[in-house]
């Protein structure tokens, strides 16, 4: 990752609108803002951490940079290509070089198909592996491939999803996602339907795949810990927008944002005897049919300033490589 090279994905100011509607006729009576303004880049070979609450829009952002739901508005663009403006036959040779895997691996992988049928449906759309002389043959030697390369075996290939552990499908669901060759892969809460002990063995399988096919990742989770462990950098969402974005070794160690600071307060620590005060964050998250004004942390920040009540802040860079949209931050 060559810190002058442009970035792989870049994103600016993406919206993603939800109408709320109501009555016979479904009048339109609001929208809920599921993200609202978000900025962000990725490089190449790199992992980009994205964490907040439940409801935040960290699983929409991800639908929306391969367009699994069209943006009502902002850019993205994708190795030099604005993807929110390519017509579908431009989209769909596009989402080769873009892929994701599905928090819900069960309900990702169709239960009437084989697992070999799963993982080569890719094919089954796009063509053959490059340069087949045998597509038949090509296509076969790649999915035994990848089976091999998250660890599973040939056997695995005539059996239905059903048959297999949590852990097993989200191994069949990366192997698919990787069938094609992409260069970006969206991990939408890859480990939360997975047992503690399978964690570790899918985290370890997820960074030995990046280091051999060189792939970028959007790791979104709710766990700080595995985002912190799997990230070179993390961006935090609150309702819709991103509050801070920094190196995942300063943002564990140097955090700036009270909601931050709150999240990171509540990792679970290991050992008992080290107990410490901690106190949750208050209040309940607001709607996101109708966000509060100025800052969207003020309603439970104990530190919030009458400005903070009024003024939207803006996302600065308060040290190298460090971003953050706080006006307590602002006035250090």
């Amino acid at each position: 990752m060559a810190p002058d090279s442009p970035p792989l994905l870049k994103v600016t100011n993406l919206v993603k609108l939800f109408p709320v509607k109501k009555g016979v006729f479904g009048k339109v009576v609001g929208h809920v803002h599921a993200v609202d303004g978000v900025t962000f880049a990725v490089m190449k070979g790199e992992t980009l951490g994205l964490v907040g609450e439940s409801g935040c829009g960290k699983t929409t952002v991800g639908r929306a940079l391969l367009r699994l739901v069209q943006p009502t508005s902002g850019s993205v663009v994708f190795n030099g290509k604005e993807v929110t403006k390519l017509p579908s036959y431009q989209l769909r040779s596009m989402r080769k070089r873009m892929q994701i895997v599905f928090q819900d691996p069960y309900s990702s992988l169709d239960p009437r198909m084989t697992i070999e049928r799963i993982v080569g449906e890719g094919f089954a759309i796009h063509g053959p592996p490059k340069g087949a002389k045998d597509p038949n043959i090509a296509r076969r030697e790649r999915i035994h491939d990848l089976i091999e390369q998250v660890g599973l075996s040939h056997d695995h290939l005539s059996r239905l999803p059903h048959e297999f552990s949590g852990g097993q499908r989200q191994r069949i669901a990366l192997a698919r996602a990787l069938a094609l060759d992409p260069d970006f892969v969206v991990l939408d809460e890859p480990t939360s339907a997975l047992d503690v002990s399978v964690q570790a063995q899918a985290l370890n399988l997820l960074k030995r795949l990046q280091g051999k096919f060189g792939l970028s990742y959007l790791f979104i989770s709710h766990d700080l810990s595995v985002v912190g462990h799997m990230s070179d950098r993390i961006a935090v969402m609150y309702l819709g927008r991103i509050v801070e974005l920094a190196p995942a070794d300063v943002f564990l160690r140097h955090a700036l944002h009270p909601y931050t600071q709150a999240l990171i307060a509540s990792i679970p620590i290991p050992d008992p005897k080290m107990r410490k005060d901690r106190k949750g964050i208050e209040g309940e998250v607001p709607s996101p049919t109708n966000p509060p004004k100025g800052c969207r942390f003020h309603p439970r920040c104990t530190l919030a300033m009458d400005m903070c009540r009024t003024k939207e802040p803006v996302m600065a860079e308060v040290e190298p490589g460090h971003f953050v949209a706080c006006h307590l931050c602002a006035k250090a």
